[in-house]
């Protein structure tokens, strides 16, 4: 689960590296603009959990999966030749659109196996694993840009797919009961997503978890040009960004520990508010310094990620916790609703961008507080 899971931090953070470049070669004018590069892949990922949801109880998970990797390698293909930022971000989204496969899949997979507790353990434990590729994949596209072209870059992600979907077809066993296919319909993908959004636990962590999940898309945005053209970090920027990443998969590993002993909704919701103090201590250090230090930012940046980290797997488990007889449908549910959110809010902070990290520490100051807020909301109906 986790390796196919990886997938996704691959194609997003391996390409961190290339956004200059490919604003280059490409001739991209305003630079805010190759940020798309990044939001994109999200979008198309958004598009896909509508289709992988029901595709996963209607076929299985196995064959769902298989479906996902193969457009992914197409939209791999078609950013390897892209020859202008429109072609590129078309390439991406047909990215997007093959690697939801793996993410819906595997939480459905986790699902059928999990509940509660033990399934935050299980999918605090695969994040872990999961994050270990964002810390080195900076580095990767790195070198393969050291030896060859950000072009190539794409041509690694097909190899990894290709290499995900062989060990899932020889190791992967299929959970879903054949007992339990629900047949692919579009009254019924309306019927299951009436349901989780007509249910306050699923509908209001989904929309949590997409609040959360959009300050770290405003920081994939903006990340680059903030190491790069503020702190001129040239070839450190791949160990400043693993530093930043390996703060969040230690609270994954963390999480999985905390979660049995203080439970799923006291620990996010320490987590948010922690979030929030932080921010309002460094806000007024980012307006009167400039820049603030760079070890200063970075000890910013990690508090907040290992935060951040507390609350991914809990609210996700949280919000498919009543989902159980629907889990493929549900999961595209709250993946498709979280990320709309994310996407949204992610891309207004990094469009804000402009040659400080105001707008980004001001944006994760912002979120912590509405997904603090959603979250009271949502709590209202839980009894005690």
């Amino acid at each position: 689960m986790a390796s196919l899971t990886a997938l996704i931090a691959l194609s997003i953070d391996a390409m961190l590296p290339a956004l200059g470049p490919i604003g280059a070669d490409l001739h991209v004018i305003r630079q805010n603009s190759v940020q798309l590069v990044i939001t994109v892949l999200f979008a198309g990922m958004m598009i896909g959990y509508l289709i992988y949801g029901q595709m996963a109880d209607a076929w299985g998970r196995k064959p769902s999966l298989t479906f996902g990797i193969v457009l992914y390698i197409i939209g791999s293909l078609i950013s390897w030749q892209a020859w202008s930022l429109t072609v590129l971000l078309i390439g991406r989204f047909v990215q997007g659109l093959g690697v939801a496969g793996p993410r819906i899949v595997t939480l459905a997979i986790i699902r059928d196996k999990y509940k509660g507790r033990e399934m935050a353990k299980i999918m605090s434990l695969v994040m872990g694993v999961f994050i270990f590729v964002p810390i080195v994949a900076p580095l990767l596209g790195q070198v393969i840009m050291a030896v060859s072209h950000w072009r190539t870059i794409f041509l690694f992600y097909i190899a990894a797919a290709i290499g995900g979907q062989s060990w899932a077809h020889f190791r992967l066993e299929e959970t879903l009961a054949p007992e339990m296919k629900r047949p692919f319909s579009i009254e019924k993908l309306i019927s299951g997503f009436k349901e989780a959004a007509t249910t306050r636990v699923t509908l209001g962590y989904s929309i949590t978890s997409g609040v959360v999940f959009g300050a770290l898309i405003s920081y994939l945005n903006s990340i680059q040009q903030i190491l790069q053209e503020i702190y001129h970090t040239g070839d450190l920027f791949a160990l400043y960004f693993g530093m930043l990443a390996a703060a969040i998969g230690a609270s994954f590993f963390l999480n999985s520990t905390l979660v049995q002993r203080f439970g799923m909704r006291k620990l996010t919701a320490r987590a948010l508010i922690s979030i929030t103090a932080i921010s309002l201590l460094f806000l007024p250090l980012a307006l009167s310094l400039t820049p603030v230090p760079l070890p200063l930012f970075l000890l910013y940046g990690a508090c907040c990620f290992f935060c951040l980290g507390l609350t991914f797997g809990n609210m996700g488990a949280m919000a498919m916790e009543p989902m159980g007889h629907i889990a493929g449908t549900a999961s595209a549910f709250v993946s498709f609703l979280s990320t709309a959110v994310a996407i949204v809010l992610g891309g207004i902070i990094g469009q804000l961008y402009n040659g400080t990290i105001i707008p980004l520490c001001a944006g994760y100051l912002v979120l912590s507080v509405i997904a603090y807020g959603v979250m009271v909301w949502t709590e209202k109906e839980i009894p005690s």
